[in-house]
């Protein structure tokens, strides 16, 4: 299969739909919403561990701001709704703190979600928050942990969706 050079990393990826949309979105994020190359984490792997085993996953791209990540974005081709509780499990247990949102995008459309109350909150690619937008709201958000409780639930439903992706990703 071919492969593409990453837009912002210069890394070398397969050309599938996928890679595709996710080219598209940090195009957009750098060209149109004024994001740096450095404001973005690419295909950032993080490791989720239960009980006693490690599980390996990637994140397509997570958009930070004055040194705190406000956004994760999942790209993939389909249904926005069928990615959503994934992208919100990722958020709440990415960090020690809830990423505050989540975008899910096929390319052409998205959703912004709220990754607290677990709300769409925007609609279509012009509803994702440029960098100006971000550093206003930045200014008013109070990054939460998550509930002790819950991180074990989230984990488990974020590693479901994981698992049900990963043929198309791992071929």
């Amino acid at each position: 299969m071919p492969e593409i050079c990453d837009f912002i990393t210069g890394q070398a990826f397969l050309d599938t739909d996928d890679e595709g949309i996710r080219q598209k979105i940090e195009r957009l994020l750098i060209e149109e919403k004024g994001y740096s190359k450095q404001d973005i984490e690419v295909d950032r792997e993080s490791e989720i561990v239960i009980g006693k085993e490690i599980h390996k996953s990637k994140v397509d791209l997570i958009v930070n701001v004055e040194e705190k990540r406000f956004m994760i974005i999942r790209c993939a081709r389909g249904s926005l709704v069928s990615r959503e509780r994934e992208v919100i499990s990722c958020a709440r247990i990415l960090d020690v703190y809830q990423i505050p949102f989540a975008v899910v995008t096929n390319g052409e459309d998205a959703e912004v979600l709220d990754t607290i109350s677990g709300e769409v909150i925007g609609n279509g690619l012009g509803a994702i928050p440029s960098k100006a937008n971000a550093l206003e709201a930045i200014k008013q958000i109070e990054f939460k942990k998550l509930l002790e409780k819950r991180i074990e639930k989230e984990k488990r439903i974020f590693l479901a969706f994981d698992a049900i992706k990963c043929p198309s990703k791992c071929d």
